[in-house]
């Protein structure tokens, strides 16, 4: 029975990477093998001799000797601890989703990129890399990367040099995602999962991951391409919102806000995320409604008038927008992972690879695979495998590994699917013009980390 599970999760990851090819949506293989594993082992539960306790990170001892309601009842409990576990990451990013969505209704971001007035092609990498960099563990790594490309877009006209911007946004924006507890998911993961504290995190991959993006960037600006200068385009015509700034603000603070809020209280990061949720919505209502208690309206508010007019909401309209698709694959494939981790097999599994090759080798490697394959599962095939204490090294090499490791290829990183999709960047051309400058940045960014990690 163990080896069909492993079978059918193998399959079901297999489909997941070549979603591009089959072109089905990564979530429904994901939910599709979430749902199979998780029958079978309620169909199947007595044929199965280990059982992982997620609560004391170990096998159950006797559980072959149970009796069937015994193992029914253990594996209901199961089932609702990781139930638990990933509601509180996908909660915590449907708060932050649409907490970004809200700004961008006001056109918070325009913000932004109404300072970008460099015309350097070498200036203008600069700023959207440190913009990547410092959002990117603000508002996550994938909708700093549509802010950007956004923004990017508005202003470069040139479509062959728009690319070369937007793979070392990728790059940067995964460097900075890998520092922040709400950077990335995979970091979140481990941030909630009680694997690295706020302080130990930053402390430990802050240097790394501002190396990762500085050397990236250094080396492109050795590049033919990023010599002379540009005209940008000119970002008149945008829709303006008297609001920007304010909602700007208030939504990246409350967003800020969270880590404080979990040191303070000690409440999981999804309650600190749902007050700054409602904390921004009540600004997004008072702004939107106030513009229907004007005695007068000029003509420059009129347009803004109508647009706010044809939504019921704000928050609603923030809401019908949010990246739902993706929190069903983060539902189906920590839930498929949660049922290999129960039977055991991530825990045998990682005890035999400790026993083969260093840690450190092994983490580098999932850096690698994570190019190839979604970062999201082999962190949480991670959290099953290794029982290290908080903020033990181990736990941090891999949030950096996991969340700079993916720039290495256009598909290893959430953030560089959607550059993908809004650039319509080809696989092989980023291949062979970013892959290798990515590769550079991670290995300089784990080197200065195994180095520092001493004097930490």
């Amino acid at each position: 029975m163990n080896l069909l599970v492993i079978l059918i999760f193998i399959f079901g990851y297999f489909a997941i990477t070549i979603e591009h090819v089959i072109k089905v949506d990564k979530l429904v293989p994901a939910l599709i093998t979430m749902t199979l594993l998780w029958a079978i082992i309620a169909l199947g539960i007595d044929d199965f001799s280990n059982w992982f306790n997620p609560s004391t990170h170990g096998l159950v001892e006797g559980f072959l000797n149970f009796s069937i309601e015994d193992k029914q009842h253990l594996l209901e409990s199961t089932l609702l601890h990781h139930l638990g576990k990933t509601s509180e990451i996908l909660i915590f990013l449907i708060g932050a989703m649409t907490i970004v969505e809200i700004i961008d209704h006001f056109n918070g971001f325009a913000v932004i990129r109404d300072l970008i007035k460099y015309k350097s092609k070498i200036a203008i990498l600069w700023v959207f890399s440190i913009l990547a960099f410092g959002l990117s563990a603000i508002i996550d790594n994938l909708t700093a990367t549509i802010v950007l490309i956004s923004i990017l877009q508005k202003l470069v006209a040139n479509k062959s040099l728009r690319l070369w911007y937007a793979g070392l946004i990728v790059i940067a924006a995964n460097a900075g995602g890998a520092w922040s507890p709400i950077g990335d998911v995979t970091t979140t993961m481990l941030w909630i999962g009680k694997k690295v504290t706020t302080p130990e995190l930053i402390s430990h991959l802050l240097i790394p991951s501002i190396v990762c993006m500085v050397v990236s960037s250094g080396i492109a600006s050795l590049l033919p391409v990023f010599k002379g200068n540009i005209t940008l385009k000119n970002s008149e015509d945008d829709n303006k919102n008297r609001y920007s700034l304010n909602i700007l603000i208030i939504g990246l603070l409350a967003i800020i806000s969270v880590p404080i809020f979990k040191i303070v209280t000690h409440l999981p990061p999804y309650i600190g995320m749902m007050l700054g949720l409602g904390v921004v919505s009540i600004f997004a209502e008072f702004y939107s409604n106030s513009k229907f208690g004007l005695s007068e309206i000029t003509s420059s508010d009129h347009d803004e008038l109508l647009k706010t007019s044809t939504n019921t909401s704000p928050v609603h309209n923030a809401l019908s927008k949010i990246e739902l698709p993706s929190i069903l694959f983060f539902l189906g494939i920590l839930m498929a992972v949660g049922a290999l981790e129960s039977l055991g097999i991530l825990f045998q599994l990682a005890l035999d690879l400790k026993q083969t090759i260093s840690l450190d080798t092994l983490v580098l490697v999932m850096g690698a695979a994570s190019a190839i394959i979604d970062n999201v599962p082999l962190v949480a095939a991670s959290l099953g495998m290794f029982t290290e204490t908080v903020d033990d090294q181990l736990w941090h090499f891999i949030a950096y590994s996991a969340g700079t490791g993916g720039s290495m290829l256009i598909i290893g990183s959430a953030a560089g699917v959607v550059a993908m999709g809004m650039e319509k960047i080809n696989f092989f051309w980023y291949m062979k013009n970013i892959s290798w400058i990515a590769l550079i940045g991670f290995i300089a960014g784990a080197g200065v980390f195994m180095i520092l990690r001493n004097f930490i």
